[in-house]
């Protein structure tokens, strides 16, 4: 894995117990810290033996720059968290952000309501927000966030989705007629930074059978998170996130079926 921080990363306890549990003896996995300047030759540098990368903040965009070809998802969203070494020795850039988000959604419930979806925040992780939104069947998403011009940047990736994109303002204050776009939503996607959604949690009248995606795992709950469940909304977590993007990553690397109840079991061991 590459990025900047990457001390935290629970990634080499996913996909490491994933290899032991598909015997691929001889697999290893490991962080490596990288900024953006150091990607281009960090990449050059490396031999036949590496079948890939994981890539996170944040290097997603510039991830796509040091590819030789990438997969249209990632091309479309400007964000590659996956860069696959080929036999030849190209790099293809892939996403597994979107699709990891859509399976985690698609596993949580049986059917995944997306008539009136509101995501959280307008930075890097939204694109695959929108991205799993859009797979869901969603064709409307409003997008909660401070600034319009964050939210005018996400529009194209949205035309190219076929997703109309709202823009409604964060509340300055969390009142329940100041949240009220949340509180009638099916899904809500949340993709900001820790401690920012924290004021809205106790504003938000939770509507029974919706569904909350908050995308940080530590804090685990965090206040959104506890109280959706108090509310008796489902809640998916940075965690089912984190697992099930792995899962693409590591079949990608493998070419093998990844073992996801022991990567999930490692990674729940890892949390306790």
């Amino acid at each position: 894995m590459l990025g900047k921080p990457v001390s935290h990363s629970l990634s080499p306890v996913i996909h490491n117990a994933g290899y032991a549990a598909a015997g691929l003896t001889g697999w290893s996995y490991t962080a490596i810290e990288c900024a953006e300047v150091e990607l281009a030759d960090l990449v050059a540098g490396l031999g036949p033996e590496w079948a890939g990368l994981s890539i996170t903040m944040p290097l997603k965009e510039v991830a796509l720059t040091v590819a030789d070809e990438a997969a249209p998802l990632a091309a479309t969203l400007g964000a590659a968290n996956t860069l696959v070494h080929r036999p030849d020795g190209s790099w293809f850039a892939d996403n597994t952000d979107a699709p990891g988000m859509e399976a985690a959604l698609r596993e949580a419930v049986e059917e995944v309501i997306v008539e009136r979806v509101v995501l959280l925040g307008a930075g890097g992780t939204a694109r695959a927000a929108l991205a799993a939104a859009a797979r869901l069947g969603a064709s409307r998403i409003t997008v909660v966030a401070r600034r319009v011009a964050a939210v005018d940047e996400l529009r194209p990736v949205a035309a190219a989705l076929g997703v109309e994109v709202t823009h409604a303002p964060w509340p300055a204050v969390p009142t329940p007629s100041g949240v009220e776009v949340l509180s009638g939503a099916d899904l809500i996607i949340s993709t900001v930074p820790k401690g920012v959604a924290d004021p809205l949690a106790d504003a938000i009248r939770w509507r029974s059978g919706a569904l909350l995606l908050d995308a940080l795992y530590d804090p685990w709950p965090t206040p959104l998170a506890a109280a959706a469940r108090a509310g008796g909304v489902r809640v998916v977590s940075g965690l089912d996130l984190l697992l099930a993007q792995a899962v693409g990553q590591f079949e990608a690397f493998t070419g093998v079926s990844a073992p996801v109840d022991a990567m999930r079991a490692a990674l729940v061991a890892a949390r306790a």
